[in-house]
């Protein structure tokens, strides 16, 4: 403690000093500079007239530039940092000193226009003077020449010459540590060839990239282009692998808000990267509104979205936060991850399943949670299309219980997580996603319980989805597979998927289906390429990429709303709501359920099939379940929701199981 307290009082006697310095030279400025003003002005030779004049005019201008330099905190800034704008407001502020000596002068001495050139140099004088100090501290700050530490520099290439170029080159040159020495810039735009920016040259546009990598011997390339598409990404870092060299890339703009300096963010290119757009970014102040001190429930709250759900919910402040799973290890990892991070957060891990009602019913009335976030389902839609059953009981059934247990709990907000794959489906995944859409609106009365809906595209990195596993594909030596060589999807990263939930909640009204803007669908089999060289190695050549054929209920691409969902406007550009108009009535939907849970009981593909299809029209089954569920016979068995139980006609042999594939997209 005695070294704590022996250290902070040498830092502050430090900053005392530092001040103290730049008070003595300004004011010394203030009192030179009308001197020389009036010597300039009468080439050295001041007639006896002025002398009372200067005289009066020297105090007044001490006086009121040192009144306007404490008012302004022309002190308050670290001279090395000086930048164009300190030099604006510094101006201004010597301007209005002036202004208020002149009234002040002529007031007293009663010379007017005689003295106005002497004033215009002072000001002149004073500024030149005062920033000419400022830049000279900041130029021997940033010349390299100050802590340059012990060790071969980094010859450093910085792609991308705007202001994020220029600002991680003002880092570097400032942070010695980080041991870059930038030789220049590289930049796409034709107009910047040949400038000298900050004392570095543009040597040329991505394509020369390789020649002036080998020419200036170039060990490291920083992209510095926060702004970059997806397709620029990936054009950047073919450039890049064909030079050879080691490469970083510097964050966007949200980053850089919640991050410390630039230079300490550079970090490796990421797959989020490639999307090429900007993260969403949040209207915290409603969000806060909606969670800040209440009770807030996720279910399904080890999973991938769940837990990143966790995650955002608890940045808000909730008075208690309930996490809902069956899942008990992840769970459990949970619980200490958010006891690490949140130490004052109350979170409550609950086991237990969706599909029982009578446990999310304990559940809601021990901790009577405000708002429900339902992210419980099964998402994959091979693995569905065998488990047809299992897909019914807990994406419709598991979700009526949720919806219907938080109502009778007085729960303010229920957000219902659902996926592009719900419109115009073509799985057994999609379609009961979609069913289960139009149970939980149909619970939406003019009071009460808010049922919203929320609809998104693939997520980058959650559990099973195609990046993992083309990362282990990668890492096994390859080959990635491909389903086909047209296939794409709209993609969107964890946090963005969460943070989309957290805001649909914070705009619902009710009834509502909110989409993110998420801008051009990707090719898969580019983003596999891409992944590839992000693995520092070449598509098809040491990666080779396999296309294995559409899996069943898979299509060549999705969307994100229906034709007969009217769009409504939302707070948030990002973020479209939709309005269904074909809305399943209370006693439809109950005899929806009950019939859903007989169907459950006998086990009898065929029904469950037909009432899909009269439920959701556009509802397109894939042949191979269609052919399974016709070649099935009407006595069946409980084989725990697989589609073919075993079945004791002989006529299901030859007949084709619904595959199962480990394949991804």
């Amino acid at each position: 403690m005695p070294i704590q307290i022996k250290r902070s009082r040498m830092m502050q006697g430090k900053m005392m000093l530092r001040r103290a310095t730049a008070y003595l030279l300004d004011w010394s400025v203030f009192a030179l500079s009308g001197y020389i003003a009036f010597q300039l002005r009468f080439d050295g030779q001041i007639p006896a007239a002025f002398h009372r004049p200067m005289q009066v005019a020297l105090a007044v201008w001490f006086v009121s530039k040192a009144i306007v330099h404490v008012m302004a905190r022309l002190d308050g800034g670290n001279w090395r940092y000086t930048s164009v704008h300190d030099a604006l407001h510094l101006m201004e502020a010597m301007a209005a000193a002036s202004a208020g000596a002149a009234v002040a002068i002529h007031w007293v001495t009663g010379f007017g226009n005689e003295l106005r050139s002497v004033l215009v140099l002072d000001w002149l004088i004073a500024c030149l003077l005062m920033m000419g100090m400022r830049f000279l501290v900041r130029a021997y700050h940033t010349s390299g020449k100050l802590k340059r530490p012990q060790g071969a520099m980094t010859r450093t290439l910085i792609y991308g010459a705007g202001w994020a170029g220029l600002a991680l080159l003002w880092e570097l040159r400032q942070n010695q540590s980080l041991m870059c020495e930038v030789i220049g810039f590289i930049d796409d735009d034709p107009s910047k060839a040949r400038f000298v920016l900050q004392g570095k040259p543009v040597f040329g546009k991505g394509e020369s990239l390789a020649a002036v990598v080998r020419r200036q011997r170039i060990e490291k390339v920083l992209i510095a282009i926060p702004s970059a598409t997806g397709l620029q990404m990936a054009r950047i870092l073919k450039f890049v692998f064909e030079a050879g060299v080691d490469y970083k890339t510097v964050p966007g703009l949200a980053e850089l808000i919640e991050g410390a300096e630039l230079g300490q963010q550079i970090r490796a290119v990421a797959v989020g990267d490639l999307l090429g757009r900007q993260p969403v970014q949040l209207d915290q102040e409603a969000i806060s509104t909606k969670i800040q001190g209440k009770v807030v429930m996720v279910t399904g709250a080890a999973g991938s979205i769940g837990s990143e759900l966790c995650r955002q919910i608890a940045l808000f402040k909730p008075r208690a936060l309930v996490g809902f799973d069956s899942a008990e290890t992840p769970l459990f990892h949970l619980e200490r991850e958010l006891h690490a991070n949140f130490p004052t957060l109350a979170f409550y891990p609950e086991i237990g399943n969706i599909t029982c009602s009578d446990a999310l019913q304990h559940v809601m009335e021990q901790h009577r949670p405000s708002v429900v976030y339902h992210a419980a389902a099964y998402k994959h839609v091979p693995m569905m299309e065998e488990h047809i059953f299992a897909a019914v009981e807990n994406n419709i059934l598991g979700t009526w219980n949720a919806a219907t247990t938080s109502a009778r709990c007085g729960v303010e907000d229920f957000v219902m997580i659902s996926t592009d794959k719900a419109v115009r489906p073509t799985s057994m995944m999609g379609a009961t996603k979609r069913v289960a859409e139009l149970v939980s609106r149909s619970l939406q009365k003019s009071h009460g319980t808010r049922f919203v809906v929320v609809r998104f595209g693939n997520v980058l990195g959650s559990n099973g989805s195609v990046v993992p596993i083309f990362k282990e594909q990668i890492a096994a030596g390859g080959p990635i597979t491909v389903t086909h060589p047209d296939i794409t999807r709209y993609f969107m990263t964890i946090p963005e998927a969460s943070q989309l939930v957290l805001q649909a909640c914070a705009f619902g009204k009710g009834g509502e289906i909110f989409v993110l803007d998420m801008g051009e669908p990707v090719k898969i089999v580019d983003l596999a390429k891409n992944l590839i060289l992000l693995s520092g190695l070449h598509p098809d050549k040491d990666i080779q990429i396999k296309f294995t054929g559409l899996r069943p209920g898979e299509k060549l691409y999705e969307e994100l709303n229906l034709d007969d969902e009217q769009l409504v406007p939302t707070p948030h550009r990002k973020i479209k709501g939709y309005l269904n108009l074909s809305r399943l009535g209370p006693e439809q939907v109950v005899a929806l359920i009950d019939e859903l849970r007989d169907i459950l009981h006998t086990y009898d593909p065929e029904r469950v099939l037909h009432l899909m299809m009269e439920l959701i029209p556009d509802y397109v089954p894939n042949e191979r379940l269609v052919h399974a569920v016709a070649k099935c016979p009407a006595e069946r068995h409980r084989t725990l929701g697989s589609l073919t139980p075993k079945c004791e006609n002989s006529a299901m042999e030859g007949v084709p199981s619904v595959h199962r594939s480990s394949q991804p997209a």
